[in-house]
């Protein structure tokens, strides 16, 4: 993005254009959306995931069949 200085433009006019131009453009929202995007999990991590979950609900289970919860 780039804005020149116009003959006998105060500095705080040409700041004023430049943001009001980039906030049109969406730059900054797009900006915004990169920086807080998750990378998606890879399927063999979301796999042993859901594998150590079902894993500890069988003990979790297992322990409350035995009475030794908390």
């Amino acid at each position: 993005m780039e804005i020149r200085k116009r003959d006998g433009e105060s500095s705080t006019s040409l700041i004023y254009r430049f943001t009001k131009r980039v906030q049109q453009s969406g730059i900054l929202r797009e900006a915004k959306k990169r920086r807080f995007r998750a990378r998606p999990e890879s399927r063999i991590k979301r796999k042993l995931s859901a594998l150590h979950r079902v894993e500890k609900k069988e003990k979790f289970e297992h322990a409350k069949k035995m009475g030794t919860t908390v």
